[in-house]
């Protein structure tokens, strides 16, 4: 999978996007960027595009995204729960209708135990409340091919979501955004107008 892979997807995405009017946004780690570039690197992006977010250390995904610290220490930057935090955070701060997120071990140091080189945690988000999340171990192929082979996972994510049922409208959240929360009021019934009783008649 190379560069002509992540353009060819890129570009269907956009068309996609455009068709049903939805916006995007990144959030980055192990990337540095390069889903944004990719998708970017298209005329006629912005209407599709709102921003990316590079967070590669900790504390820009705390100050960034909103990535809570007990997230960060109890299951560390390369894991589900962060990946998923970032996408949701994206997705808040941006204001758009699908977020993805990547976070990794691109190599060829960084390895832990249990967290090899190569481990990928992507999460992508939409307005609607969905969020998908996916693991991928590329094994130590070289960092370059790690991060190619992340940008297409992360643009497929994302093409999946935008195929999906159509996303609320801006001005409705749901429980995937506390931005601007709807108040939902339950229908109003008409009053019943009680006549009184009548008097027994003699």
């Amino acid at each position: 999978m190379g560069g002509s892979d992540a353009r060819a997807i890129a570009r269907s995405l956009l068309d996609l996007c455009r068709m049903r009017k939805l916006t995007i946004a990144t959030a980055e780690s192990c990337t540095g960027g390069l889903v944004a570039g990719a998708l970017t690197d298209i005329p006629g992006s912005s209407d599709v595009i709102d921003r990316g977010f590079v967070t590669y250390s900790n504390d820009a995904k705390r100050a960034m995204l909103g990535v809570e610290a007990s997230t960060l220490t109890n299951f560390g930057a390369v894991s589900k729960e962060t990946a998923t935090a970032m996408a949701i955070g994206a997705l808040e701060r941006a204001d758009v209708d699908l977020a993805v997120a990547i976070t990794g071990i691109a190599g060829p140091g960084g390895a832990t135990p249990g967290k090899p080189v190569g481990l990928v945690h992507f999460a992508a988000a939409a307005r609607d409340g969905r969020i998908i999340h996916r693991e991928h171990r590329f094994g130590a192929i070289g960092r370059s091919a790690v991060r190619a082979r992340s940008v297409v996972e992360a643009l497929r994510m994302l093409m999946d979501l935008a195929r999906g049922p159509q996303v609320a409208a801006k001005p409705q959240r749901t429980a995937a955004s506390r931005l601007r929360p709807r108040v939902t009021r339950s229908p109003r019934r008409h009053a019943v107008k009680r006549r009184p009783p009548r008097s027994p008649r003699g």
